[in-house]
């Protein structure tokens, strides 16, 4: 008889499990100065003790996740409505560009991917997940798209990409310091002058404790909001669905807090951005937890070295490509040198690693605010959106059919 976790014992686990990874962070200093999130530290921990107990007693653990459905959704909402195109436009030209090598880059991402895939003899599907899917994708949108997989057939998809995000989000961690110390090694002038101290509040790590101004009032009326977006993001999947496309919840929920944000900037109605920034780290965190903590080690046991090489050609594309594509079209200086760090964690993990990158550079060597700027706004504003119009793309094509087999 398998053992199978409700709602409110997965909501129960999941708090544990953040918690779990707190104190190992706090206690082992490699994983604090590599910036592993504690939802990923403890998600581990967990799955390893699920998987153990499953091989020692004979009985499987079943999780039940629609609460976990619901903060996957929460969590892209309040990225949809964090993304005000007053801020893109702050970015300019520097910006632009990074999002032309950023589109590049994740179809480039999914060769490497398909193309590691033809050579170990596995499905492209499987490079598909091995690509944009679960790297620059990181951890939603591979729960996103393995569902869909999962759902066609494909068993296992979601720990798969689980799998490829985890490891991307640490190899992330490890590429970026290395890839900037050299670049800033080989600038002319050096790095700039540096006094100590942090480069920007906003630039901390987004683990550390921080202190929320939040109302009950603004609570209420953010939870409006994403209530709203979510709502209004299954209607309109739902009529896409009836038009013959099929896109990820998540995606549709975030277009209509883009929408939605921007219509309230434009009749000069103000967002409670505090309680929006703390909304999201929760359901963020929460989200990771539920998703680690429930991978079934055990079906992956057979994939462990397709992963290690699929990981190693991602690696190798990343580094590649900030030296010599981010680095130059950047203008070839110091800020371009921080922004390809940040973009070396982007591509393989996510958002808070780029930035955690970033940090790390500018503690050294000093600030850029450039960097600082247009590395986060392509992670929270065109990063999903891209990644998404290029995976819905690459599915059309015939190798990708899902009933095509593995």
């Amino acid at each position: 008889m398998n053992l199978v976790l409700d709602p409110v014992r997965v909501f129960l686990v999941a708090i544990l499990v953040l918690w779990v990874g707190s104190v190992l962070r706090g206690r082992v200093g490699v994983l604090e100065r590599l910036n592993v999130p504690v939802a990923v530290i403890g998600g581990i921990v967990a799955s390893l003790g699920f998987a153990a107990f499953t091989l020692t007693s004979g009985r499987e653990v079943a999780f039940d996740l629609s609460t976990r459905d619901v903060l996957l959704l929460t969590f892209f909402s309040t990225i949809g409505l964090d993304a005000r195109l007053s801020r893109l436009r702050a970015g300019g030209r520097a910006l632009l560009l990074l999002m032309g090598a950023t589109l590049v880059f994740l179809i480039l991402q999914n060769v490497v991917g398909v193309t590691v895939a033809a050579l170990l003899g596995r499905h492209p599907g499987f490079g598909l997940i091995g690509g944009s899917v679960s790297f620059a994708g990181g951890h939603g949108t591979a729960i996103t798209w393995g569902g869909i997989a999962d759902a066609s057939g494909f068993d296992g998809t979601t720990e798969l990409g689980l799998a490829f995000a985890t490891f991307g989000l640490i190899a992330g961690g490890l590429v970026g310091g290395p890839i900037a110390s050299r670049l800033v090694r080989g600038l002319p002038d050096g790095a700039p002058k540096h006094h100590g101290g942090k480069a920007s509040d906003a630039d901390a790590d987004e683990d550390a404790p921080r202190t929320y101004a939040v109302t009950s009032g603004g609570v209420i009326r953010t939870l409006f909001l994403l209530a709203l977006c979510i709502a209004a993001g299954r209607e309109l999947n739902l009529a896409l669905s009836d038009m013959g496309t099929v896109v990820p919840g998540f995606l549709t929920s975030m277009a209509v807090g883009i929408v939605l944000t921007n219509l309230m900037a434009w009749r000069g109605l103000d967002l409670d951005e505090e309680t929006l920034q703390l909304l999201q780290q929760v359901s963020l965190q929460l989200f990771l937890a539920m998703s680690l903590m429930s991978m079934q080690l055990t079906q992956l046991a057979d994939s462990i070295g397709a992963i290690a090489v699929v990981l190693a050609a991602q690696v190798a594309l990343v580094v590649v490509y900030s030296r010599f594509v981010v680095f130059r079209i950047l203008g070839g200086d110091y800020d371009a040198a921080v922004a390809s760090a940040g973009f070396a964690g982007l591509g393989l993990g996510a958002t808070p690693v780029g930035v955690a990158n970033m940090d790390a550079v500018t503690q050294r060597h000093g600030p850029s605010m450039k960097a600082m700027l247009i590395v986060p706004l392509i992670g929270a504003f065109f990063l999903d959106i891209a990644n998404a119009l290029v995976i819905q793309g690459a599915l059309t094509l015939p190798p990708f059919e899902l009933d095509a087999g593995r």
